[in-house]
């Protein structure tokens, strides 16, 4: 059981450590992909764009440093491996107050784009934003295999 949420909780913060410095570029093309998605998604006139899209980059950002600040202890924990149940409880118990605290975030988000959008479109915005994401790891998977296929070539 240990295990199987050590592992949860890394695979939902593997994606908070693309902020490392290499990596800078990249996270500006795919924001880029992203807000070219989310809007022609939402068919987000100029106009609610430009209500949109301040209050939805504010709320990415304040979830963005929660999973690398206040997640920090918990990721190094989690490389040392070999957790008591204490342990692991702590760092479960730490997790959960910051996904709480996201989830507060969220609710703030939707309050805050009900001046901005209608209604229809925030409810539209999970439905983009889960899109993206699919999109993003197939994208993520076919880099992947062409890179191992380029790697499998070159070995003598």
């Amino acid at each position: 059981m240990k295990r199987i949420i050590l592992s949860l909780l890394l695979l939902m913060m593997s994606f908070s450590s693309w902020g490392q410095q290499g990596e800078r570029e990249m996270q500006k093309r795919i924001k880029a992909q992203k807000v070219a998605f989310i809007t022609e998604q939402l068919n987000l006139s100029p106009g609610e764009a430009e209500k949109f899209w301040p209050i939805y980059n504010s709320f990415e950002e304040k979830v963005n440093n929660m999973r690398q600040n206040d997640l920090r202890e918990v990721r190094q924990a989690m490389r040392r491996g070999n957790l008591s149940d204490s342990e692991a409880q702590k760092l479960l118990d730490q997790f959960m107050a910051v996904e709480d605290k996201m989830h507060l975030a969220k609710k703030q988000l939707v309050k805050d784009l009900g001046g901005a959008i209608p209604p229809q479109k925030i409810i539209q915005l999970k439905s983009a934003e889960d899109a993206f994401n699919k999109k993003l790891l197939q994208m993520l998977q076919k880099r992947r295999e062409n890179m191992q296929r380029r790697n499998n070539r070159n070995k003598p």
